[in-house]
Protein backbone atom coordinates (compact mmCIF):
# COMPACT_ATOMS: atom_id res chain seq x y z
CA UNK A 1 0.00 0.00 0.00
CA UNK A 2 1.91 3.80 -1.15
CA UNK A 3 2.00 6.36 1.18
CA UNK A 4 -0.23 8.15 0.56
CA UNK A 5 -3.32 5.18 0.98
CA UNK A 6 -1.92 4.42 4.73
CA UNK A 7 -1.82 8.22 5.69
CA UNK A 8 -5.34 8.47 4.75
CA UNK A 9 -6.49 5.21 6.34
CA UNK A 10 -4.73 6.23 9.50
CA UNK A 11 -6.22 9.71 9.47
CA UNK A 12 -9.67 8.26 8.76
CA UNK A 13 -9.59 6.10 11.68
CA UNK A 14 -8.05 8.56 14.24
CA UNK A 15 -11.59 10.48 13.44
CA UNK A 16 -13.70 7.57 14.25
CA UNK A 17 -12.71 6.79 18.22
CA UNK A 18 -10.74 9.25 20.54
CA UNK A 19 -7.37 6.72 20.08
CA UNK A 20 -6.09 4.52 17.39
CA UNK A 21 -3.52 1.64 17.95
CA UNK A 22 -0.62 0.60 16.61
CA UNK A 23 -2.02 -2.85 16.23
CA UNK A 24 -5.10 -1.60 14.63
CA UNK A 25 -3.98 0.45 12.29
CA UNK A 26 -1.21 -2.50 10.79
CA UNK A 27 -4.89 -4.20 10.94
CA UNK A 28 -6.64 -1.89 9.03
CA UNK A 29 -3.36 -1.07 6.41
CA UNK A 30 -1.84 -4.47 6.47
CA UNK A 31 1.89 -3.36 6.83
CA UNK A 32 4.36 -3.63 9.62
CA UNK A 33 4.53 -1.72 13.15
CA UNK A 34 7.62 -0.12 12.46
CA UNK A 35 5.84 1.08 9.10
CA UNK A 36 3.03 2.34 11.18
CA UNK A 37 5.12 4.14 13.91
CA UNK A 38 6.72 6.08 11.28
CA UNK A 39 2.99 7.19 9.45
CA UNK A 40 2.52 8.29 12.79
CA UNK A 41 5.39 10.18 13.30
CA UNK A 42 5.28 12.10 9.75
CA UNK A 43 1.92 12.65 10.44
CA UNK A 44 2.54 14.01 14.48
CA UNK A 45 4.96 16.36 12.57
CA UNK A 46 2.98 17.79 9.94
CA UNK A 47 0.22 18.51 12.58
CA UNK A 48 -2.53 16.28 11.18
CA UNK A 49 -2.98 13.96 14.13
CA UNK A 50 -1.14 13.52 17.70
CA UNK A 51 1.34 10.50 18.63
CA UNK A 52 0.21 9.12 22.08
CA UNK A 53 1.72 6.27 23.41
CA UNK A 54 0.95 3.21 21.72
CA UNK A 55 -1.00 4.73 19.00
CA UNK A 56 -2.51 8.30 17.54
CA UNK A 57 -5.29 10.33 18.82
CA UNK A 58 -7.14 13.26 16.53
CA UNK A 59 -6.17 16.95 17.02
CA UNK A 60 -9.71 17.59 17.49
CA UNK A 61 -11.91 14.47 18.93
CA UNK A 62 -14.80 13.33 17.62
CA UNK A 63 -18.48 14.78 18.26
CA UNK A 64 -19.36 11.59 20.54
CA UNK A 65 -17.51 9.27 22.85
CA UNK A 66 -15.95 6.37 21.40
CA UNK A 67 -16.74 2.95 22.52
CA UNK A 68 -14.03 0.56 24.03
CA UNK A 69 -13.30 -2.44 22.08
CA UNK A 70 -11.80 -2.59 18.66
CA UNK A 71 -13.77 -1.15 15.33
CA UNK A 72 -16.21 -3.13 13.26
CA UNK A 73 -13.62 -2.96 10.11
CA UNK A 74 -10.78 -4.62 12.44
CA UNK A 75 -13.14 -6.85 13.66
CA UNK A 76 -14.33 -8.21 10.23
CA UNK A 77 -11.63 -9.47 9.75
CA UNK A 78 -10.66 -11.88 12.58
CA UNK A 79 -11.82 -15.42 12.71
CA UNK A 80 -14.34 -14.96 9.27
CA UNK A 81 -15.14 -18.16 8.82
CA UNK A 82 -16.14 -19.29 11.54
CA UNK A 83 -18.30 -16.30 12.17
CA UNK A 84 -19.82 -16.99 9.25
CA UNK A 85 -20.67 -20.97 9.92
CA UNK A 86 -22.16 -19.57 12.82
CA UNK A 87 -23.70 -17.18 11.75
CA UNK A 88 -25.81 -20.32 9.03
CA UNK A 89 -26.75 -22.01 12.28
CA UNK A 90 -28.66 -18.88 13.56
CA UNK A 91 -30.77 -18.31 10.96
CA UNK A 92 -31.48 -22.11 10.51
CA UNK A 93 -33.31 -21.27 13.87
CA UNK A 94 -35.52 -18.83 12.20
CA UNK A 95 -38.78 -19.31 10.81
CA UNK A 96 -40.31 -17.08 8.10
CA UNK A 97 -43.10 -14.58 9.29
CA UNK A 98 -40.90 -14.52 13.23
CA UNK A 99 -39.81 -11.17 14.64
CA UNK A 100 -36.41 -11.54 15.87
CA UNK A 101 -33.95 -8.97 17.17
CA UNK A 102 -30.86 -9.11 15.68
CA UNK A 103 -27.36 -6.93 17.94
CA UNK A 104 -24.88 -4.85 16.15
CA UNK A 105 -21.77 -6.85 15.49
CA UNK A 106 -19.63 -8.43 13.11
CA UNK A 107 -20.61 -12.11 13.77
CA UNK A 108 -24.39 -10.64 13.50
CA UNK A 109 -23.14 -9.15 10.57
CA UNK A 110 -22.44 -12.49 8.44
CA UNK A 111 -26.43 -13.68 9.37
CA UNK A 112 -27.43 -10.92 6.65
CA UNK A 113 -26.19 -13.31 3.77
CA UNK A 114 -28.64 -16.60 4.92
CA UNK A 115 -30.93 -14.49 5.29
CA UNK A 116 -31.48 -12.78 1.98
CA UNK A 117 -33.81 -15.93 0.78
CA UNK A 118 -35.94 -15.02 4.28
CA UNK A 119 -39.10 -13.47 5.33
CA UNK A 120 -38.86 -12.00 9.15
CA UNK A 121 -39.69 -9.04 10.90
CA UNK A 122 -36.27 -7.82 11.74
CA UNK A 123 -35.03 -5.31 14.49
CA UNK A 124 -31.58 -4.44 14.58
CA UNK A 125 -29.37 -1.54 15.56
CA UNK A 126 -26.82 -2.18 13.13
CA UNK A 127 -26.99 0.11 10.19
CA UNK A 128 -24.79 -2.18 7.72
CA UNK A 129 -27.00 -5.15 9.15
CA UNK A 130 -30.09 -2.60 8.26
CA UNK A 131 -28.59 -1.26 4.95
CA UNK A 132 -27.72 -4.64 3.44
CA UNK A 133 -31.03 -6.56 4.31
CA UNK A 134 -33.01 -3.71 2.82
CA UNK A 135 -30.85 -3.74 -0.51
CA UNK A 136 -30.70 -7.58 -0.65
CA UNK A 137 -33.58 -9.22 0.73
CA UNK A 138 -37.47 -9.06 1.34
CA UNK A 139 -37.26 -9.08 5.36
CA UNK A 140 -39.09 -6.06 7.02
CA UNK A 141 -36.42 -4.13 8.90
CA UNK A 142 -36.96 -1.47 11.81
CA UNK A 143 -33.57 0.46 13.47
CA UNK A 144 -34.59 2.05 16.87
CA UNK A 145 -33.82 5.81 16.95
CA UNK A 146 -30.37 6.86 18.55
CA UNK A 147 -27.10 7.96 17.40
CA UNK A 148 -24.79 6.75 15.01
CA UNK A 149 -21.33 5.42 16.42
CA UNK A 150 -19.44 5.17 13.88
CA UNK A 151 -16.72 3.06 14.89
CA UNK A 152 -18.53 -0.15 15.86
CA UNK A 153 -21.72 1.13 13.21
CA UNK A 154 -24.35 1.06 15.73
CA UNK A 155 -26.96 3.25 16.43
CA UNK A 156 -27.50 3.82 20.37
CA UNK A 157 -30.46 5.59 22.17
CA UNK A 158 -29.50 7.63 25.53
CA UNK A 159 -33.02 7.68 26.13
CA UNK A 160 -34.66 5.25 28.58
CA UNK A 161 -37.80 4.84 26.42
CA UNK A 162 -37.55 4.23 22.60
CA UNK A 163 -39.11 2.41 19.88
CA UNK A 164 -37.77 -0.87 21.16
CA UNK A 165 -40.09 -0.65 24.28
CA UNK A 166 -42.81 -1.60 22.07
CA UNK A 167 -40.93 -4.07 19.86
CA UNK A 168 -41.54 -8.30 20.65
CA UNK A 169 -39.47 -10.71 19.51
CA UNK A 170 -39.04 -14.49 19.65
CA UNK A 171 -35.35 -14.59 19.55
CA UNK A 172 -32.79 -11.89 19.76
CA UNK A 173 -29.15 -12.73 18.40
CA UNK A 174 -26.07 -11.04 19.64
CA UNK A 175 -22.19 -11.28 20.05
CA UNK A 176 -20.27 -10.25 23.16
CA UNK A 177 -16.67 -9.18 24.54
CA UNK A 178 -16.44 -12.17 26.44
CA UNK A 179 -18.52 -15.40 27.50
CA UNK A 180 -17.56 -17.17 31.00
CA UNK A 181 -19.06 -18.38 33.96
CA UNK A 182 -20.09 -15.23 35.72
CA UNK A 183 -21.74 -14.26 32.63
CA UNK A 184 -22.17 -12.48 29.23
CA UNK A 185 -19.68 -9.68 29.25
CA UNK A 186 -19.12 -6.31 27.26
CA UNK A 187 -16.13 -3.69 26.90
CA UNK A 188 -18.13 -0.40 27.29
CA UNK A 189 -21.27 0.72 29.40
CA UNK A 190 -22.90 2.27 27.01
CA UNK A 191 -23.27 -1.05 24.71
CA UNK A 192 -24.50 -2.68 28.54
CA UNK A 193 -27.78 -0.26 28.46
CA UNK A 194 -28.64 -0.57 24.94
CA UNK A 195 -28.34 -4.40 24.97
CA UNK A 196 -30.70 -4.81 28.45
CA UNK A 197 -33.28 -2.79 26.44
CA UNK A 198 -33.00 -5.20 23.63
CA UNK A 199 -32.69 -8.64 25.54
CA UNK A 200 -36.01 -7.26 27.72
CA UNK A 201 -37.88 -7.45 24.55
CA UNK A 202 -37.17 -11.22 23.45
CA UNK A 203 -38.30 -14.72 25.00
CA UNK A 204 -35.05 -16.23 23.83
CA UNK A 205 -31.24 -15.10 24.03
CA UNK A 206 -29.15 -16.51 21.58
CA UNK A 207 -25.44 -15.79 21.36
CA UNK A 208 -22.89 -15.97 18.63
CA UNK A 209 -19.51 -15.95 19.81
CA UNK A 210 -16.71 -17.39 17.93
CA UNK A 211 -14.44 -19.70 20.46
CA UNK A 212 -11.74 -16.63 21.14
CA UNK A 213 -14.79 -15.05 23.09
CA UNK A 214 -14.25 -17.99 25.89
CA UNK A 215 -11.07 -16.48 27.00
CA UNK A 216 -11.75 -12.96 26.69
CA UNK A 217 -12.65 -11.17 30.04
CA UNK A 218 -14.47 -7.78 30.94
CA UNK A 219 -15.08 -6.09 34.44
CA UNK A 220 -18.60 -5.16 33.30
CA UNK A 221 -21.16 -7.95 32.81
CA UNK A 222 -24.24 -7.91 30.81
CA UNK A 223 -26.43 -10.28 31.96
CA UNK A 224 -25.91 -14.13 34.00
CA UNK A 225 -25.60 -17.16 31.82
CA UNK A 226 -29.25 -18.35 33.27
CA UNK A 227 -30.56 -15.75 31.00
CA UNK A 228 -29.11 -17.67 27.90
CA UNK A 229 -31.07 -19.85 25.72
CA UNK A 230 -28.63 -21.12 23.14
CA UNK A 231 -24.80 -20.08 22.59
CA UNK A 232 -23.50 -20.90 18.84
CA UNK A 233 -19.61 -20.83 18.27
CA UNK A 234 -16.61 -22.90 16.26
CA UNK A 235 -15.25 -26.45 17.23
CA UNK A 236 -12.54 -24.88 19.04
CA UNK A 237 -14.60 -24.75 22.42
CA UNK A 238 -12.82 -26.66 25.14
CA UNK A 239 -14.43 -29.51 26.63
CA UNK A 240 -14.33 -27.33 30.07
CA UNK A 241 -16.13 -24.56 28.59
CA UNK A 242 -19.07 -26.87 26.70
CA UNK A 243 -19.57 -28.14 30.56
CA UNK A 244 -19.87 -25.06 31.86
CA UNK A 245 -22.61 -24.28 29.65
CA UNK A 246 -24.36 -27.68 29.52
CA UNK A 247 -24.50 -27.11 33.63
CA UNK A 248 -25.94 -24.02 33.44
CA UNK A 249 -28.57 -25.71 31.08
CA UNK A 250 -27.91 -23.80 27.87
CA UNK A 251 -28.22 -25.33 24.64
CA UNK A 252 -25.03 -25.62 23.30
CA UNK A 253 -24.64 -25.77 19.17
CA UNK A 254 -21.18 -26.01 17.26
CA UNK A 255 -20.62 -25.08 13.97
CA UNK A 256 -18.50 -26.54 11.15
CA UNK A 257 -17.56 -26.48 8.01
CA UNK A 258 -19.64 -28.21 6.39
CA UNK A 259 -22.01 -29.53 9.18
CA UNK A 260 -22.69 -28.61 12.80
CA UNK A 261 -23.05 -30.22 15.83
CA UNK A 262 -25.94 -30.02 17.97
CA UNK A 263 -24.69 -30.88 21.71
CA UNK A 264 -28.11 -30.27 22.87
CA UNK A 265 -29.14 -28.73 26.78
CA UNK A 266 -27.80 -29.76 30.14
Amino acid sequence: MHETERHRIILSAVQERPIVTVSELVSLTGTSEATIRRDIATLHAAKRLRRVRGGAEALTPPPLPGLAGRTFAVNQAINSDQKQAIAREAVALCDDGEAIIINGGTTTFQMVHPLANRRLQVLTNSFPIAEHLLKNSKNTVMLPGGALYREQNIILSPFASDMTRHYYAKRMFMGAHALGPIGLMEADPLLIQAEEKLIDQADELVVLVDSSKFDNRSSLVLCPLERIDIVITDEGISDRTASMLEAAEIRLIVAQTGRVRDAGAG
